[in-house]
């Protein structure tokens, strides 16, 4: 893996160190007393300290608490987060995923930078700097809950939260106590450990989080090694308090690579094997923060600086050329935020600053397709070898005003400036498929407005209308990785307008949460089947998104409850395109690739003080699998059973049956270069495990 580092990455572990520092230097005689052990936090309490909006605010959004959590024990982010009406995220191979939110499943640079991924509210990458993979970075398996917000976020975050953001909140140090241990083997050769603490060293609240995966792969020659580390300290004085975060992760996964042919996925021989036995990623990150918290009456100031460090080495195994790519980046930012006014008519202030050095270096080791004979499209060599320095600022206020009885307004408007300086280390030109630009500059600049207005004048309902706007910055990818056919030009803003409408509360024992709405987008940068980029597509999206959860009562001594979530929705292409080095053409009102009109997932459950089952299905609906619409995956429906038997209050064992039916289905479909491909779903499988608290 490339060896680079930039001054940000020891600024990075200085950030680190300073944060678990800081705790000795904060030692006043205040602060040195042992506080008082805090009561676990409501899941609505998780989301007023960290989460992007609280429960009377306009948007939809969803929050996946703690026991659910622990309930899925998810190996991989898409078993836990697809229980979200609207959500979509498909599994790879290992740990390689695409996510959707409100939208079609997006690859490549789009898929990198139209979802804000955080951590306890703080962005987990740089603008510019994604990667469609990285919610493998993101500790969710000792999570104390999930955010989703579906829609653009607020006006608290910038660029990349555009279709949606993801937050993952960790425990509180001292919300809790003691330690858990769990640990699981599944039939798939999959074995886990994840560990908790709670503890207190001379007045400091700490929590640290463990998670370990060995993952034998159950396709030929794949496997996945994970190790995922969360440290949090909490101290403070009269009128603060603070917070310090360390995350480490590591991913050492050997890929397995799409199986091709019309529906080969129902194939059982075919499926197992692996047509890229070379193909592997290998990853880690480092990320650090210190929330800082204080109080003047009613007014609250917080400031968090924090860093971040990112390698990645990997084949491309979906690309003809299947180059190897080394990539990384390191960034030093500041999030402030003061809220002040009364409580009626509270505004809030705030300022982002954010700066960030990255490089990427593709090179082609062997001939195209695997073949002898060299390929003019695709050159050996190095494609590319850049190096780009970022500095993002934005700047925004919001406002949350109580302005009759049972009625809010919250109004905020961000503005955002990025500049990028590239350079490149290898001659400015064209190498068959591959453009280098000389070194630039470019900008780009955001203005995000955001208004809602909230009814919650009737017991057990809230109602809301919602209009925000969101927008990104190009991946850098995008901007300076180009194509033959790509003018050397700086892209435009990507910008997504939505319309939404929507209702949650409680009647008759049923608590639901139900929205609709409308999104235009412009300056949609994509690659087609081809492998071609668009720079300047548009698309239009219609949704309804329903979520239930209610009890049906006691049966056989335990109280039996049910819970389903389901999207419709309607995306569509709003542009034309026909141009001759196409073979696919897109035409206007023709459905977007790989967008399912149908998104479901329901369960039932069952338990007493020592059993509790559970049974959930998931279902996704046909979509087609290229822009032309003459393609298509037909969908499918699996379903999953978990059972736990606890012997005492610090000791349960579990088992988890996944894919009950045995379904032969594709976790992705895929059509380019003229064929179908797909990513093979998991054949069923049982994983069996125990867990202690103490």
């Amino acid at each position: 893996m490339r060896a680079r580092y930039s001054a940000a990455s020891w600024a990075v572990l200085a950030i680190a160190a300073g944060g678990f520092c800081a705790p000795v230097w904060a030692q006043t005689p205040a602060a040195a007393q042992a506080p008082k052990a805090a009561p676990a936090p409501a899941d609505g309490d998780v989301v007023v300290v960290y989460g992007d909006r609280l429960s009377n605010d306009p948007g939809a959004y969803s929050v996946i608490d703690g026991q659910t959590i622990v309930d899925i024990a998810a190996n991989h982010p898409a078993e836990i987060l697809n229980t979200v009406p609207g959500v979509n995220v498909q599994m790879n191979s290992g740990q390689e995923l695409l996510i959707a939110i409100r939208s079609p499943v997006l690859p490549a640079g789009a898929g990198q930078g139209s979802f804000l991924l955080l951590e306890n509210g703080v962005p987990t990458r740089a603008p510019g700097f994604g990667n469609v993979n990285a919610l493998f970075e993101l500790h969710h398996e000792t999570s104390e809950a999930i955010e989703v917000v579906r829609g653009p976020g607020s006006v608290r975050y910038g660029s990349n939260a555009v279709h949606g953001l993801i937050n993952f909140i960790d425990p509180e140090p001292g919300a809790q106590q003691g330690q858990t241990l769990t640990l699981s083997a599944s039939s798939l050769q999959r074995y886990r450990a994840d560990a908790t603490a709670n503890f207190t060293t001379n007045g400091v609240q700490n929590w640290v989080g463990l998670s370990v995966m060995e993952d034998g792969g159950w396709r030929d020659a794949s496997g996945v090694e994970q190790q995922k580390l969360t440290l949090r300290s909490k101290f403070g004085g009269e009128t603060w308090n603070a917070v310090a975060t360390v995350a480490v992760i590591n991913l050492n996964q050997e890929t397995a690579g799409f199986i091709q042919g019309p529906e080969v996925y129902k194939d059982e021989d075919i499926a197992t094997t692996n047509p890229n036995p070379e193909a592997y990623r290998d990853a880690w990150a480092a990320r650090a923060n210190l929330r800082f918290e204080t109080n003047f009456g009613a007014d609250k100031l917080i400031i968090t600086p924090f860093g971040i460090m990112q390698r990645m080495n990997f084949i491309q195994h979906f690309l003809p050329d299947q180059s190897n790519e080394d990539n990384g980046n390191d960034s030093l930012g500041v999030l402030t935020r003061y809220e002040f006014g009364p409580e009626n008519f509270r505004w809030a202030i705030g300022g982002d600053i954010q700066i960030a050095d990255g490089f990427l270096k593709e090179v082609q080791s062997r001939p195209s397709f695997g073949g002898t004979v060299l390929n003019p499209t695709f050159p050996q060599g190095t494609h590319y070898d850049y190096d780009v320095g970022t500095w993002t600022t934005g700047l925004y206020a919001e406002l949350d005003w109580d302005f009759a009885p049972g009625w809010s307004l919250l109004a905020g408007l961000r503005g955002e400036a990025h500049q990028w300086d590239y350079s490149t280390n290898v001659a400015p030109g064209t190498r068959g498929r591959f453009r280098v630009a000389p070194n630039r500059t470019d900008e780009f600049n955001l203005l995000t407005p955001k208004l809602g207005v909230v009814y919650s004048g009737m017991e057990g309902l809230v109602v809301y209308a919602n209009y925000a706007r969101g927008e990104r910055a190009p991946q850098t990818s995008d901007q300076y990785r180009l194509q033959n056919l790509q003018a050397i030009q700086r892209l435009e803003v990507e910008t997504l307008d939505s319309y939404e409408v929507g209702a949650r509360g409680e009647a008759y024992g049923v608590e639901y949460d139900v929205a609709m709405y409308r999104m235009y987008k412009d300056n949609f940068f994509f690659r087609d089947s081809d492998g071609l980029n668009v720079p300047n597509g548009k698309t239009r999206h219609f949704g309804i998104e329903a979520a239930l959860r209610g009890g049906l009562g006691e049966i056989a001594g335990g109280a039996l409850g049910w819970n389903a979530n389901a999207s419709w929705s309607d995306q569509r292409y709003d542009f034309d395109r026909n141009v001759a080095a196409a073979a696919e053409d897109i035409f206007r009102d023709n459905k977007i690739d790989t967008a399912p009109d149908w998104l479901a997932d329901a369960g039932l459950s069952w338990e007493t003080p020592v059993f509790s089952l559970g049974l959930s299905a998931e279902y996704v609906g046909e979509y087609f699998t290229n822009a032309a619409n003459t393609a298509r995956y037909d969908g499918h429906l699996i379903s999953h059973l978990r059972g736990v038997w606890r012997f005492s209050d610090k000791m349960e064992a579990f088992v988890i049956v996944r894919n009950l039916t045995d379904e032969r289905y594709a976790d992705r479909a895929d059509f380019a270069t003229g064929a179908a491909r797909y990513f093979p779903g998991e054949p069923l499988n049982a994983t069996f495990g125990v867990r202690i608290r103490n």
